[in-house]
């Protein structure tokens, strides 16, 4: 049985339960969960939600249904409960949804909400105290994944936060995620190693790029060099991802471009407010605003490793 089962949920652990804690109560427990924002990530994590056994209520600014998930008629419905995760885009849209429909106000007494995208920083530390304005739990959890990862419920969770706060939402943690990373107690800290992982990633197809230049002008096939790097010096998930659709020329979206200069952007502003030059991130940031500009914001983000490999990309789509 996986750990976020409800059978395992301690319901003396949970916020608002008044379910005596016995062998009885324990089995038929069910953890409340709301869940904001259904795009490809966040319908598979609510959907895996649902099959563990929890009652997740879910809204979604455009709408939808998935099977097993009650849809709501409001994102204050999705806060009467006992956990409530957002998957929305960006920093605007959490504080449009629920910053100013003063929700965290009007949630369950001891909810604890978890906010899975990936956000600035400083936004990040907006959020901690608006949380502790309104007495209620925060945690930041960034995932590390693409939407085939989030259906297998693999995810790499990076959880910041309160330490009370992250183990009461740990169960639901352990149902999306394959790993659950502990970032400490100050939950911007999950943030900012998200966007250090996702410039990395960037640096990573850049990285490729450069190198079939090289390789194919000397009369080595991207495959067979990709076969060498893969089996000896980068292995990683990130390399094999992504060159893969170097080597096929293919940039069907796991990950958009136009998301990928969202989070460049975000880590270059993180950068800002810790007065540091970092070179390798304003090459890869410009790289993805060319790709974005050129007409490429909806395919996947490794399409910045055109403009390195055709320079005649750089005309546009």
């Amino acid at each position: 049985m996986r750990s976020g089962s409800r059978q395992e949920a301690d319901p003396a652990s949970w916020p608002g339960s008044t379910l005596p804690v016995s062998s009885s109560s324990r089995s038929f427990f069910q953890m409340q969960v709301g869940f904001i924002g259904l795009g490809a990530m966040g319908s598979a994590m609510a959907r895996n939600l649902a099959a563990a056994g929890y009652q997740v209520r879910a809204w979604n600014r455009s709408g939808g249904s998935i099977e097993g998930v009650q849809m709501v008629g409001s994102a204050a419905e999705a806060f009467d409960a006992d956990a409530v995760m957002t998957m929305l885009s960006d920093d605007d849209a959490i504080r449009s949804v629920v910053l100013d429909r003063h929700l965290l106000a009007g949630g369950r007494e001891g909810m604890v909400h978890v906010v899975a995208s990936t956000i600035s920083v400083a936004f990040a530390r907006e959020l901690v105290a608006a949380h502790q304005d309104a007495g209620r739990g925060y945690v930041s959890a960034p995932v590390l994944g693409r939407p085939d990862v989030a259906t297998k419920g693999e995810l790499n969770i990076l959880a910041g936060g309160d330490p009370a706060s992250i183990d009461k939402v740990r169960p639901i943690l352990d149902v999306i995620g394959g790993r659950i990373w502990e970032m400490g107690s100050d939950a911007p800290t999950a943030n900012a190693a998200k966007l250090a992982c996702n410039m990395m990633i960037t640096m990573a197809i850049e990285a490729m790029a450069e190198a079939v230049v090289l390789t194919e002008a000397h009369g080595l096939d991207r495959s067979g060099f990709f076969e060498l790097i893969l089996n000896t010096l980068f292995g990683s998930r990130a390399y094999q991802t992504y060159s893969a659709n170097i080597a096929q020329k293919r940039y069907e979206p796991g990950f958009k471009a136009i998301l990928g200069l969202k989070d460049l952007r975000l880590a270059s502003e993180a950068a800002a407010g810790i007065g540091r030059d970092l070179p390798m991130l304003d090459a890869v940031h410009g790289r993805m605003r060319e790709t974005v500009d050129a007409g490429y914001g909806n395919e996947d983000w490794s399409a910045m490793a055109k403009f390195t490999l055709d320079p005649d990309s750089r005309r546009g789509a």
